[in-house]
């Protein structure tokens, strides 16, 4: 999975998606070249819910059922 910023530039790659107790934790790499490890807890997993509306979530479920477009 690739996340892009504003300009459509490669910001991250995500290689890997692990539960690590109660933790989620997620590898990949910055910029294509300086490898990461992130946590996500249980708090903040639960903060990031509260920023989502009806209107996204429905947005958001939609686009896992779009065709994609490929390479921006």
């Amino acid at each position: 999975m690739k996340l892009y910023g504003a300009d459509n530039r490669e910001l991250m790659t995500i290689n890997e998606l692990v539960r690590d107790g109660d933790t989620l934790v997620i590898r990949g790499r910055i910029f294509g070249a300086m490898p990461m490890t992130a946590k996500l807890r249980p708090a903040e997993a639960r903060a990031a819910l509260k920023l989502l509306d009806w209107r996204t979530i429905l947005f958001l479920i939609g686009m896992l059922l779009r065709r994609g477009s490929g390479a921006r």
